[in-house]
């Protein structure tokens, strides 16, 4: 039986007193507050994977699931090892881009994701290529008849539909995977490209240069591969805005002009025979991570599963930092860690298990490109053919209790009818997230189950405050929520209004519960872009 738009879900026979309001009951602001302030408290060192606060964090997030009785996610084991590859690249380097000598963090960052000491662009030829994007279902190509062998690329973030929502291109303002910067780099490589640098507008970014320079700077990690990612450009970053402008006036162009001509179809210009010119040293170093697992075996079908996803690491600490040195990442991914730990006491206090089993999944390096749970979509514990749904939990909501929810990619699947119910239960709507155009989608770990057809669902507090105290005291936080993202600020405030968060997390395992309790497979609506493989 499928759920469909107006179609009742089918719930299992369970005892007719399981103590579902008990259960949902016991999602506390206290529990959740307590849980992040322990997972963002300066022991343990900003949750960078590999380091001793991964070892602190691991050994934290099993001791918990331990105590509420859930069962080892693999084998025996609650720890699925993650191997990365630890790239850390050498500060001191200049990038030469046309006459510019550009500074690392200053206006460009630069790095390499292949296995090698060093990688140069030695007078790479550059080339303007509009937004990189190949899209046949868009009849777009940025690289129609063009050779980039060799030469490095210079491209634009988000997608063509960003600053043209009425042209009918893409998804208007709302983005498509095509705008985000790893899709960039993967297609520029597909392309034989030798670099690929990434213009930087705050808008279509949806952040500032200074998370561009935070995120990029320090180890970098990527999955491990047999052919040491050979198949990467060899160089591949991001420079400024003010570079950007710069770089083609000494073209001979101008960058809005050539920006403009990009928006309106697929678009390709050479910079005037302008080169760039660098070399990236890197020390590097294979090391193992881990992804933490744990399940409730279900009462009648343990074989299916319903799995809940949030990033347990961060950014950890830079000494080259004066005063705070650590990046604690409270709110990004604190929080989304807590309500995970939450959701799994409730389930452990239900009467009985539900039909299905339910996983609790704590990913690694999110931060870094979503690789732990892409590892995990890899080389999943539980058959994905067996995996019913996931729900995702990333930043939950500090800002007090709403009215709406707001639905990440709202229209992509049926998951949203049990969503409906659930927020109908506590007197909220529906609604689109404020800023599509981030493109929030494709930017946490729903997204790896997503693209290997598991239909993903990521939702939380919206905009619309219950109250006026509550939009009061939003006014204040949002502000510095905002302005803390990936910064040494996102730390935990005793301030902070967790009613939002219960709020979220209460839902979300209402969603879960109603989903173990049926028969019912959701599917991706025909509209979305992923479906079942």
């Amino acid at each position: 039986m499928t759920l469909g738009c107006s179609e009742p879900y089918k719930q299992q026979d369970l005892p007719e007193k399981n103590n579902f309001d008990e259960a949902y009951a016991s999602i506390s602001t206290d529990l959740l507050s307590e849980h992040t302030r322990i997972l963002s408290s300066d022991e343990f060192e900003g949750r960078l994977p590999t380091t001793v606060g991964e070892t602190k964090t691991v050994d934290y997030l099993v001791s918990e699931f331990k105590k509420l009785g859930l069962q080892p996610g693999n084998g025996d084991s609650y720890l699925q090892p993650v191997n990365l590859l630890e790239i850390t690249a050498d500060p001191n380097v200049t990038l030469k881009l046309g006459s510019q000598e550009l500074n690392y963090k200053e206006n460009m960052v630069v790095a390499t994701k292949r296995e090698q000491t060093s990688v140069s662009l030695e007078n790479s030829e550059l080339v303007f290529v509009g937004y990189g994007v190949n899209a046949p279902e868009y009849e777009w190509n940025d690289y129609e008849g063009l050779d980039v062998t060799g030469k490095t690329v210079v491209i634009l973030v988000n997608d063509p539909g960003f600053e043209n929502p009425d042209s009918g291109k893409f998804q208007g303002k709302t983005m498509t995977y095509y705008g985000r910067w790893t899709y960039k780099y993967e297609e520029a490589s597909r392309q034989g490209a030798a670099g690929a640098l990434i213009v930087h507008e705050t808008a279509p970014a949806s952040y500032g240069w200074s998370v561009v320079a935070n995120s990029w700077s320090g180890p970098q990690y990527s999955l491990a591969s047999e052919d040491g990612n050979a198949g990467r450009v060899a160089v591949e970053g991001w420079i400024s805005l003010e570079a950007a402008e710069q770089l083609f006036k000494e073209a001979g162009q101008d960058f809005y002009a050539m920006k403009a001509k990009a928006q309106q179809g697929p678009f390709h210009q050479a910079l005037g025979g302008l080169t760039a010119s660098v070399t990236v040293n890197s020390e590097l170093e294979h090391s193992e991570s881990n992804n933490v697992i744990a399940t409730l075996p279900g009462s009648k079908v343990p074989e299916e599963h319903i799995i809940y996803t949030a990033h347990w690491d961060h950014l950890g600490k830079d000494e080259n930092l004066e005063g705070d040195q650590i990046y604690n990442g409270a709110h990004d991914n604190a929080t989304g860690t807590a309500s995970l730990l939450a959701v799994a006491k409730a389930f452990s206090e239900l009467n009985q298990a539900p039909a299905r089993s339910v996983t609790f999944l704590a990913v690694t390096a999110e931060e870094q490109g979503l690789l732990g749970s892409a590892y995990y979509a890899e080389h999943p514990v539980i058959p994905l053919d067996k995996t019913v749904a996931n729900l995702n939990m990333d930043a939950m909501n500090v800002l007090g209790r709403t009215k709406d929810v707001a639905v990440v990619g709202k229209g992509k699947s049926e998951l949203e009818n049990y969503l409906e119910k659930a927020a109908t239960r506590q007197g909220r709507t529906l609604t689109q997230e404020d800023r599509p155009e981030a493109g929030s989608y494709y930017r946490s770990d729903h997204f790896s189950l997503a693209k290997q057809g598991v239909p993903a669902l990521y939702a939380k507090g919206g905009t619309e405050p219950w109250d006026e105290q509550t939009a009061e005291y939003r006014k204040k936080t949002q502000v510095i929520t905002r302005g803390c993202y990936h910064q040494v600020c996102d730390q935990f405030r005793e301030s902070w209004d967790f009613s939002g968060v219960q709020q979220d997390s209460q839902m979300l395992f209402e969603v879960g519960y109603d989903i173990a309790t049926s028969d019912d497979w959701p599917k991706w609506n025909p509209s979305s872009e992923f479906q079942r493989k």
